[in-house]
């Protein structure tokens, strides 16, 4: 998937020769190939750029995209129009990016675009701030001082809370944001060249289904270079974070303060206590449970419940967690803790 035009501006084509310049890359191939977008490797097409942080298993098609990309993984790339050679692709990845897009920003002084489509049976607040070429479906009810970036569509009878932001999202019908939700923003993207940190403009979208609610001051980051999911029927707690990537499966509950890391996936109808971790990648299955303040580093199977940090089921963290308040009732020189017979 490249960059949604309606998100994002693209500022090239670029040469392939002139990125590997931007980035301090050693070109190999065609130095005159023209990049417009970026893409992941599995939507690698002629235009796009991807990167690769290590060299693959096995031999990959790049499908006529320009890859940047470490030396030991050059050989195994095929079909590339260019490959950009770096000891760090990661970090070239994030200063090619900065040439090839930006973030659509509002325009003009008007807080309300001409450009954008807002049905006549919307209501907005004083103070909204609506960007050009954003959607406003019919019975919208937009809060006091709230922000619909460019392009952004908001489907029939949602609910804006004062002050929440909206950016480079897609959202269904009937869904409630809170006030003070941020939906869209950059992720938590990083690249590291020696001690230089680079953040990584994220180039995705958030699409949220129908009848979603997110709670006060909750943030749901865009995706990278795919897009953050908010499946149908959600229920976002208030102070919860969500990083990019994550696809939350429909009806999923999040109690407050729980955080979802990078590229986690929740099947349907999962639950999340309050305060509640998951560390980046991790997938949990249909139905699955997570007991308040647990701290997820695996992935948990459908239908199971589990609780504490590291997180394990249920049986074994109660278990565990008797056997440490028996030993810890235990005096210096007693075999037993006071009390037990």
């Amino acid at each position: 998937m490249g960059a949604d035009p309606r998100f994002f501006e693209r500022l090239g084509p670029l040469t392939a020769s002139s990125l590997a310049a931007l980035a301090g890359a050693r070109l190999e191939g065609d130095g005159e190939a023209q990049v417009c977008d970026v893409a992941e490797l599995a939507g690698a097409a002629s235009g796009a750029l991807v990167f690769i942080d290590k060299a693959p298993a096995e031999p990959l098609d790049a499908h006529g995209a320009c890859v940047i990309a470490p030396e030991n993984a050059v050989s195994l790339i095929g079909s590339a129009s260019a490959v950009l050679v770096h000891a760090a692709p990661r970090a070239a990845f994030a200063r090619a990016l900065q040439a090839l897009l930006r973030v659509r920003e509002h325009e003009g002084s008007e807080p309300v675009a001409a450009s954008a489509q807002i049905d006549p049976s919307a209501r907005l607040a004083p103070g909204v701030v609506i960007g050009p070429d954003a959607r406003i479906g019919a019975d919208v009810v937009i809060g006091p001082g709230a922000v619909i970036g460019p392009g952004v569509d908001i489907g029939p009878g949602c609910r804006i809370g004062a002050r929440a932001v909206i950016l480079c999202t897609i959202m269904g019908r009937d869904c409630e944001i809170a006030a003070g939700a941020i939906i869209g923003e950059s992720g938590f993207g990083l690249a590291y060249e020696g001690r230089e940190v680079l953040s990584l403009l994220h180039a995705g979208r958030v699409m949220m289904g129908d009848a979603v609610t997110v709670g006060a001051n909750t943030t749901i980051d865009r995706g990278m270079l795919r897009d953050t999911v908010i499946g149908t029927g959600c229920r976002i707690d208030n102070l919860c974070q969500i990083a990019h990537n994550v696809e939350l499966g429909e009806y999923t509950i999040m109690a407050a303060l729980a955080g979802l890391s990078g590229s986690v996936k929740t099947g349907p109808g999962v639950m999340l206590g309050g305060r509640v971790g998951l560390a980046d990648h991790v997938t949990v299955g249909a139905g699955a449970r997570l007991a308040a303040s647990s701290g997820v580093m695996h992935d948990i199977p459908a239908g199971e419940t589990w609780g504490g940090t590291p997180a394990q089921p249920m049986r074994g963290w109660m278990r565990e967690t008797a056997w440490l308040r028996r030993e810890s009732a235990r005096k210096p020189g007693r075999s037993k803790p006071e009390g037990s017979s």
